[in-house]
């Protein structure tokens, strides 16, 4: 089985990155009916949670599907998503980040609000450059899951190929955290199901996904580990988030910092 490297995460694609939906991407799952008229829910004033996550993932390539929320309710074209350790991803940044021209255009159309990553996968050269000439160095900010800037200029294609041509000149658009190996003896021992509580949904199941790890709390979204060395792991988009693995009394113990200690889980 292969193991994580530098080079190969430089080289992943935003499919790997990307996070993945239990039970299928989120662009599969069952459309969300909208609630009954005069009898609002729980989260009234607020939209659907449901609806916001299908929202963000339908963003990333299901256009006929988006143009049924969005028009009936144009708001949506705003709607973000955290994945996870507060890597949130708004519609427009999955239209972008995947080079979905058509979509993005459509949120830009209904309101949604235009972004650097926006910008560069679209192929804006004189919007890209103010922005990185109002803010030099902003072209190291990490889009949604990790992915750089200069992964959006290549996601927009030919188009967008002036906008790549000058990220690639600075040099800088293109950097991530170096990464260390994780053997495959590694990863067999580490993965596994670790609990924090009595509750069925208190698990952390670590897998190995595509000769990778990847983190998934019961019922919610798998998340990849990225290995900044000595078993510590950081998530898919949240570099400032630690995840940690230990030997205590013979027994692997996961333990998650945000930046505090959140949980700790025992295999």
């Amino acid at each position: 089985m292969p193991t994580l490297t530098r080079r190969s995460f430089l080289q992943a694609s935003p499919a790997l990155l990307a996070p993945v939906m239990v039970g299928g991407p989120a662009s599969d799952q069952a459309p969300v009916a909208p609630p009954a008229a005069g009898a609002p829910s729980a989260h009234f004033p607020t939209h659907e949670p449901d609806v916001v996550r299908e929202v963000v993932g339908v963003s990333h390539g299901n256009i006929a599907r988006l143009k049924q929320l969005v028009d009936r309710q144009p708001s949506l074209a705003r709607a973000s998503w955290d994945w996870g350790f507060g890597d949130w991803e708004s519609a427009l940044g999955a239209a972008s980040h995947v080079g979905n021209r058509n979509i993005a255009e459509y949120l830009l159309s209904k309101g949604a609000r235009p972004t650097i990553f926006s910008a560069t996968m679209l192929g804006h050269l004189d919007v890209v450059k103010a922005f990185i000439t109002a803010q030099p160095g902003v072209q190291k900010t990490w889009g949604p899951h990790g992915i750089t800037l200069l992964s959006h200029a290549q996601a927009g294609g030919e188009r967008a190929k002036p906008v790549l041509d000058y990220l690639t000149a600075l040099g800088d658009a293109n950097e991530r955290p170096a990464l260390k190996p994780v053997t495959d003896d590694d990863m067999k021992r580490l993965s596994g199901t670790y609990v924090f509580g009595p509750g069925a949904d208190e698990q952390i199941e670590i897998a190995i996904v595509r000769g990778n790890l990847s983190f998934t709390r019961t019922g919610k979204t798998q998340r990849m580990l990225m290995h900044v060395g000595s078993h510590e792991f950081y998530p898919t988009g949240s570099f400032a988030t630690r995840i940690r693995f230990a030997e205590t009394s013979g027994r692997l113990t996961l333990t998650i910092h945000d930046p505090d200690l959140v949980l700790t889980g025992m295999k």
